[in-house]
């Protein structure tokens, strides 16, 4: 069986360079996307025959060139991932204009945007496209406003496009994570207090980790589960689904 071919936008990032790693080291191949040239040849030196593009994932034009990069280096995108994201923790009365646009244009833009050229690139032979979105989208969370709208759209794109492309054969899901631990969420896990109320809010009383994401993430992109699409997964821990203790 030939290796798959995957894009990963964000793939410095905590979850996406688990991700990188993980696929790379099925024997697939890695197209590696993110701001920082020196973490992509970083992470591309450590991941043999990986292809590292530098862009910003907020650019349509920046994510048209990584997909055309991927197919230029082996012929064919076969998965499409995408790991930026961002955290606002503020009410909506405290959140300024620009905080808002740049939370949707990290977290739903930068989605619409690989869809569209990720399906786009997919429909000859078909693919699995996998966006992030959070917990914080399925129950009312405070101070979430912002991330948890942009996260809500993702969501909406991701079952809107499912449907759109299934006849193409070009399946996109979701994965919701509850809280992971990533330098995004350092504020909160290196916080004592912060952490211990976090711990409570979820049953199975730990925060994620990278691995537990990139698992989810690869599961939904490989072809033996080529008959699951339109969903959202999840992965946060019991968080969204499950009260375990009163009060």
């Amino acid at each position: 069986m030939r290796p798959s071919v995957h894009l990963i936008l964000g793939a410095t990032g905590a979850v996406g360079g688990a991700l990188a790693r993980l696929l790379h080291g099925r024997g697939d191949h890695v197209v590696l996307f993110g701001r920082s040239a020196a973490a992509l040849g970083e992470l591309a030196g450590e991941l043999a025959g990986a292809t590292a593009v530098e862009g910003d994932a907020t650019r349509s034009a920046d994510v048209d060139r990584a997909v055309a990069a991927a197919i230029d280096a082996h012929g064919r995108l076969d998965g499409a991932v995408n790991c930026v994201g961002s955290v606002l923790l503020k009410p909506a009365h405290l959140t300024r204009d620009d905080e808002l646009l740049a939370t949707l244009a990290t977290n739903l833009h930068s989605s619409f945007w690989l869809v569209r050229a990720a399906a786009k690139a997919m429909q000859p032979h078909g693919g699995a496209i996998v966006l992030v979105s959070t917990a914080a989208a399925r129950i009312g969370l405070a101070n979430h406003e912002a991330i948890a709208a942009a996260k809500a759209g993702v969501e909406g794109l991701a079952r809107a496009a499912a449907a759109t492309y299934a006849a193409r054969d070009v399946r996109i899901n979701v994965v919701a994570p509850g809280l992971v631990r990533s330098k995004l969420t350092a504020r909160i896990t290196d916080s004592e207090a912060a952490l211990k109320a976090s711990l409570a809010m979820h049953p199975l009383g730990r925060i994620g980790e990278p691995d537990d994401v990139a698992r989810a993430i690869a599961f939904l992109l490989a072809p033996d589960n080529r008959w699951i699409t339109g969903q959202v997964l999840g992965v946060d821990g019991g968080l969204a689904d499950l009260k375990t203790r009163a009060g």
